[in-house]
């Protein structure tokens, strides 16, 4: 038998090494296995992570286009306004609880306009809940009206609607194929003023003549005496105006300088009394002049031969 030397001998260092790799070894089977066994029975995981977060964004897209697409299919059938109006009337029916509600409908401005016309545009009843008034929409009721150029519409709480009406004013009349109307400053027509209630105005005649009119009537104001006398204007042309007196005499405005003129010929007739002659027109058109034409003298009757006239 063999005698072990102590080559032969095991060395605990060694052993010691040994046995700390076999525990580590198996403590990391250990954990293997367990991970593998809580894994096990449960489905894999197909895509990444940035695939799975598109088709979650996509699912949420399409729900809320649905959604929006049924509010405006609601919008659209009425539904939805019909609620919004009901609500907004039982609020304000709300408010007269709290004395907001229209008691007085105050005007001002108001002269030619029939205040029975005005009242009804208005739209309002002593009572009604003056948050349930709506003042643009009278606004365009009032300003349809026949007198109406502007108004202003305010509520004023608790219990007020104020008006400020700014009427039409009428500054002359005007014909044009026969027919007669009333013209504003702006040269409108005032549909429905009745020429004959306004047979002190000034007769313009002409295509154009509404929309130089204004400017005619303040070239006239500056002569006030002068300018009693004009009964009528013509529109020569779209360029100038023949002037009308009483007794028919026609004065010929220039195309330029129609304010000088009229000055010039004021002085005439203050120094001259030239209408009180039997003028038949004047012309104004030379700067340096002034053309009378008296009116053609009428032949005196024939006599017959027994001396009586024919």
């Amino acid at each position: 038998m063999r005698r072990l030397t102590s080559k032969d001998r095991p060395c605990p260092t060694r052993q010691r090494a040994v046995a700390k790799t076999s525990k580590a070894a198996r403590a990391r089977n250990r954990s293997t296995s367990r991970s593998a066994s809580r894994f096990a029975g449960r489905p894999r995981r197909t895509g990444s992570r940035f695939t799975r977060g598109l088709v979650l964004k996509g699912a949420v897209g399409v729900a809320g286009l649905l959604v929006l697409a049924g509010v405006i299919g609601l919008i659209g059938s009425g539904w939805a306004g019909r609620k919004l109006d009901a609500l907004a009337e039982g609020l304000a029916q709300a408010t007269t609880v709290f004395g907001l509600s229209v008691d007085e409908v105050f005007v001002e401005g108001r002269t030619r306009t029939n205040p029975g016309r005005l009242l009804a545009a208005v739209g309002v009843a002593r009572g009604d809940p003056i948050f349930g008034f709506d003042p643009q929409a009278a606004k365009s009721r009032i300003e349809a009206l026949t007198w109406v150029r502007r108004v202003t519409v305010e509520r004023r709480l608790p219990s007020i609607i104020y008006l400020r009406v700014e009427e039409r004013n009428p500054i002359a009349l005007w014909q044009v194929e026969g027919q007669i109307t009333v013209i504003d400053g702006t040269g409108a027509v005032i549909a429905g003023a009745r020429p004959e209630d306004f047979a002190g105005l000034t007769l313009m005649v002409g295509p154009d003549a509404p929309a130089h009119a204004a400017v005619l009537l303040r070239l006239l104001d500056s002569e006030p005496e002068l300018r009693r006398r004009v009964v009528a204007a013509v529109r020569v042309g779209g360029r100038r105006w023949n002037l009308r007196f009483h007794g028919g005499t026609d004065v010929r405005l220039p195309e330029t300088g129609a304010a000088e003129a009229w000055a010039q010929f004021a002085r005439i007739e203050r120094q001259h009394g030239v209408l009180r002659r039997d003028v038949d027109s004047i012309d104004l058109r030379l700067p340096d002049r002034l053309v009378v034409r008296t009116a053609p003298e009428e032949d005196p009757p024939a006599e017959s031969d027994d001396g009586k006239n024919t």
